[in-house]
């Protein structure tokens, strides 16, 4: 091994253990310390797309732990947190993803957390702390739940796949969501709606899932859980030849994939 494979190992070890240590207080202080009374304290894009005062609380509690451990890095959050660093360096963080589950007290929800380093996603993390679960994944390493190395079902027809999908506040995009549902659901097993999105996309690398797709997603809703599911042997992408985006999102099976993606583009998935 060179120097700088040694010195790339050790930084990824590094990075996924720090991922690992601010996903576990976070989702602690989520599971234990939700309060009965809990609270809107802001709407993104609708009056439906709430953040909660324990979304602001995990986000701080893990930006608070990542600047002691690797202050020199950069960082973007879904409550705000935006910092460039200097390190080459960056963490994509989403404290609670799933929130409105997290606020009706629903068990889907995760902290998705992942790292970057000049540009390229390094390591995934995936806390579930009602499942009494951590996905991981490091570049090149493989993705594990636990101690488990995680791999993608075995090939099946698309007919045979049980695909996840989720849904937009905005009620335009919802109506038009439906209908791409309409069209993809006579085609498949069945469709799932779980409303994580870093939960759906572990899922698919923990084989409880053959795919997963949505429009509308950020960085921080795919940066960790996509990780995880290549990792896992799993394909990841957005519209024929493009990487995996706002515009869309798809992560499944190798064959669920290249059927998978040509019937979203047909249907229009990639636009309101």
């Amino acid at each position: 091994m060179s120097i700088d494979e040694r010195a790339s190992a050790e930084l990824k070890a590094e990075l996924l253990a720090v991922g690992l240590a601010a996903a576990a207080e976070a989702g602690g202080l989520l599971r234990d310390g939700r309060p009965a009374d809990l609270a809107v304290a802001a709407t993104k894009s609708s009056p439906i797309d709430v953040v909660t005062e324990m979304d602001i609380a995990a986000e701080k509690l893990i930006t608070d732990l990542l600047a002691e451990r690797r202050p020199t890095d950069g960082l973007l959050g879904e409550e705000g947190a935006d910092s460039p660093g200097t390190s080459g360096v960056r963490w994509i963080v989403d404290p609670l993803d799933g929130t409105v589950n997290y606020l009706y007290g629903l068990p889907s929800w995760s902290v998705s957390i992942a790292a970057e380093y000049r540009g390229e996603t390094v390591v995934g993390v995936v806390a579930a702390p009602m499942r009494g679960e951590t996905y991981h994944a490091v570049l090149g390493e493989g993705a594990w739940l636990g101690d488990r190395r995680l791999r993608c079902r075995a090939a099946a027809p698309l007919d045979q796949a049980l695909v996840a999908t989720g849904f937009a506040y905005l009620q335009g995009r919802k109506e038009r969501q439906a209908e791409v549902v309409r069209r993809i659901l006579p085609r498949v097993r069945d469709i799932r709606r779980a409303g994580s999105a870093a939960l759906d996309l572990s899922d698919v690398a923990a084989g409880r899932l053959d795919g997963y797709y949505e429009r509308g997603l950020n960085p921080w809703d795919l940066a960790a859980g996509a990780l995880i599911a290549r990792e896992a042997g799993a394909v990841t992408g957005g519209r024929p030849g493009e990487p995996a985006s706002g515009e869309l999102a798809l992560a499944a099976t190798p064959a669920v994939f290249a059927s998978l993606q040509p019937l979203l583009e047909e249907a229009g998935a990639w636009h309101d």
